[in-house]
């Protein structure tokens, strides 16, 4: 798919995260813009997710689940929910929950939301796909602040030790967390020297820019041997201007005035 398509289906999206959340009047509008981009560039031109009935098909795990907007606005983009769902975004039996639920909506392939077990989960999936010698690929999303959760690094010494070339996590890495910047609650850095030193193949990339994702995934394909963690460089609130690099927006809507003012800046309202 062309740059310009991939960043049609980015925008849409955005707008449709910050309508989901609105109407919900609470959500998480920064991380779930952030990683918007990623998430249109896999559901769109990386992942086999054409059919979900299909055995063979990838798997994607949202690691931090409370960007759940942005894998609901991917779900609508590619058809397999209703826009008309959006309202209905932490409601009570909804199918968006403000956590993905795979009991309550088809495209959801594990429920997320305790933060650093995503990493967990898609490599028991990825180890299975291996033992049964089938070509699925699994892909999961994570957060910054989850890698200051032991439970990343201990799957991180799993997926190196069994091999899971399969596996491909991407690093949302926008550098703030609820608390505030990540160096202040717990540095984590060097992020890429830590991975490679837990058997990792590390790839960087800007995680706003489709051709250097592009580049990051055409590196990827190459590596056949071992696991593969991009960490894309994301600002939180992306496409917002007074939400951008806000620790502030973390978890918290917009009023009806801020998100007038966020949907004129994304096209939204002429």
């Amino acid at each position: 798919m062309n740059k310009n398509t991939l960043e049609k289906h980015a925008l849409e999206a955005r707008r449709n995260i910050l309508t989901m959340i609105h109407a919900a009047s609470s959500g998480h509008p920064g991380g779930s813009l952030s990683c918007t981009d990623l998430g249109t560039y896999l559901f769109f031109n990386e992942m086999n997710y054409e059919n979900l009935e299909d055995e063979n098909r990838d798997r994607f795990v949202l690691s931090k689940g409370h960007a759940a907007p942005m894998l609901y606005a991917m779900l609508m983009e590619k058809g397999y929910l209703a826009k008309e769902e959006m309202t209905s975004l932490r409601q009570v039996n909804s199918k968006l929950q403000g956590h993905p639920s795979m009991r309550k909506l088809d495209g959801i392939d594990m429920s997320t939301g305790s933060l650093g077990q995503g990493l967990s989960v898609a490599n028991g999936m990825a180890l299975g796909f291996k033992m049964d010698g089938k070509p699925n690929k699994v892909y999961a999303i994570l957060g910054d602040g989850e890698m200051q959760e032991g439970m990343i690094w201990e799957s991180a010494m799993f997926a190196s030790h069994y091999k899971l070339s399969n596996v491909t996590a991407i690093l949302d890495n926008n550098g703030l967390q609820i608390d505030g910047k990540n160096e202040d609650v717990l540095g984590v850095d060097p992020l890429d020297k830590k991975w490679e030193a837990f058997g990792w193949h590390v790839i960087k990339c800007d995680g706003h820019d489709f051709d250097s994702i592009d580049k990051a995934f055409e590196e990827r394909h190459k590596i056949s041997d071992k696991p593969v963690i991009i960490i894309a460089k994301t600002i939180k609130g992306k496409g917002v201007s007074y939400m951008e690099d806000q620790a502030g927006w973390h978890g918290k809507a917009p009023n009806d005035e801020e998100l007038e003012i966020a949907m004129k800046e994304l096209g939204g309202i002429k």
